[in-house]
């Protein structure tokens, strides 16, 4: 197996559209994916992951009042906005507090040198709600929407289409559904107006 840390040292299925599983529906569409979220009352939140370059053990960060965190077993390594595993066959787990309604991303598999290639993805949430499809880059996309409990993780595989083949799990852009900016502030309104009262 190749470390993207340790070489970088030494060196410097089908799509699904709209398909519901428990109370979640599962789609590739993005279209589709951003009319349920806005449609839900919420806005869409996008992490790009270009603010991270290089190798971590895990990352967090907040997007629209949620906290994501990634890891993977032998940590992560973020490379051209790509965030992707260190070592290939790692799955790519995100963890979200508080959990979410929706959540998407564009994921794909890259060779060592985050060139994507084409392979099978496995997506799973914690509810047990999976994918698994085809894809070939950046531009496959992948989403989830929740009519019941919130969605806590998300955990990404890459299965290369031929054995012996190392294939890192990635993704470039991390979409979730976030309470839209007047909604945060009428909540932040109302706890104000709650703590006048009891004073």
């Amino acid at each position: 197996m190749t470390s993207r840390f340790l070489s970088r040292a030494a060196v410097g299925v089908s799509f699904l559209c709209g398909v519901a599983m428990g109370g979640v529906t599962v789609t590739n569409s993005q279209s589709l994916w951003n009319w349920r979220v806005t449609n839900g009352g919420q806005v869409v939140g996008t992490e790009s992951f270009n603010s991270f370059a290089g190798f971590y053990t895990t990352v967090s960060s907040n997007l629209g009042g949620t906290t994501w965190t990634a890891s993977a077993p032998n940590g992560l390594y973020d490379d051209l906005g790509y965030m992707s595993t260190n070592l290939p066959d790692d799955a790519l787990t995100f963890t979200f507090s508080p959990g979410v309604r929706a959540v998407a991303g564009n994921i794909f598999g890259t060779d060592f040198s985050f060139n994507p290639v084409t392979c099978i993805v496995n997506v799973t949430l914690s509810n047990g709600t999976s994918y698994e499809g085809f894809t070939s880059g950046p531009g496959d996309f992948v989403g989830f929407y929740s009519t019941a409990a919130d969605i806590t993780s998300l955990s990404i595989a890459a299965v290369p289409l031929k054995s012996g083949a190392g294939v890192y799990a990635t993704i470039d852009n991390l979409y979730l559904a976030v309470p839209a900016p007047g909604a945060a502030a009428l909540i932040g309104l109302a706890g104000l107006a709650t703590r006048r009262r009891r004073t």
